[in-house]
């Protein structure tokens, strides 16, 4: 069985003037240790999606079964890492990435240094008793992903969580999550508008049409890509393959609204 099961998924919205079917129809299964892409035209529906499956808005119409079970509020099963850190300024690094933990009733002595490890892992150590305001956007980042890591969860989301970084930065820290999540044997699925951040990061690539959102196509990543760092991976023939097949079939949407 699937870890994350997506079946006949409808998103409607109502006002008192208008209807708008953001999503429609949308059925897709996700296997456990998978890190799957969603991509797409902007205004598409992505964060809508991400939005569902995290429990956070309720479908229309449809499931959305984690593990089994159906998702209809946000679970601790499900970790979100945002564009933005949301880290709170007044506490400190270490009381920042076990806040999850202490909120869910779960803060003991061995999982604060099960965080802490976690946190020695992405090179940051030394820095659990400083404050956010101290470090970098990367930093700040990579201590957003700890949090998420630190509970444990089945299932990461990641929405677009590099795009406001400098490019240096973004590929460094692509370098790491993907690594780390590999390691840890999660399940993820990452909202991104970059084609090339879907490719070096994913077993597949769920490419969304217009709204209504349907899935238009799912590319499959090679897998002499999948076993190359996001970095490495950049630099292939197979990569700037994948990258053109994809980028033409994201114009056609463009060629189809303007015609």
């Amino acid at each position: 069985m699937a870890l994350l099961e997506i079946n006949k998924i409808e998103k409607t919205y109502f006002s008192k003037t208008s209807v708008t079917e953001a999503i429609k129809d949308i059925n897709l299964a996700v296997e456990r240790g998978e890190f799957i892409s969603i991509i797409g035209p902007s205004g598409c529906g992505k964060t809508t999606l991400l939005s569902m499956i995290s429990g956070l808005l309720k479908p229309t119409s449809g499931t959305i079964k984690l593990d089994g079970k159906q998702i209809t509020k946000p679970t601790p099963e499900t970790g979100y890492m945002l564009q933005q850190d949301y880290l709170f300024p007044w506490l400190s690094i270490r009381r920042n990435i076990t806040l999850g933990l202490k909120t869910m009733g779960l803060l003991t002595k061995e999982t604060e240094c099960h965080a802490l490890h976690l946190l020695n892992e992405m090179g940051l150590g030394e820095f659990k008793d400083v404050y956010p305001s101290q470090l970098s956007g990367g930093m700040r980042q990579r201590v957003a992903l700890v949090r998420m890591l630190a509970t444990q969860p089945k299932l990461l989301l990641l929405d677009e969580p590099f795009s406001a970084l400098d490019f240096q930065t973004k590929l460094k820290l692509e370098d790491l999550v993907h690594s780390t999540i590999k390691e840890h044997e999660k399940t993820a699925i990452l909202v991104t508008h970059d084609i090339s951040e879907a490719i070096a990061m994913s077993d597949r690539i769920v490419m969304l049409s217009r709204r209504p959102a349907t899935i238009h196509r799912i590319f499959k990543v090679p897998d002499a890509l999948k076993g190359l760092e996001p970095f490495e991976a950049r630099n292939t023939a197979l990569f700037n393959d994948l990258f053109q097949d994809i980028w033409e079939e994201l114009e056609s949407f463009e060629h189809k609204r303007t015609s």
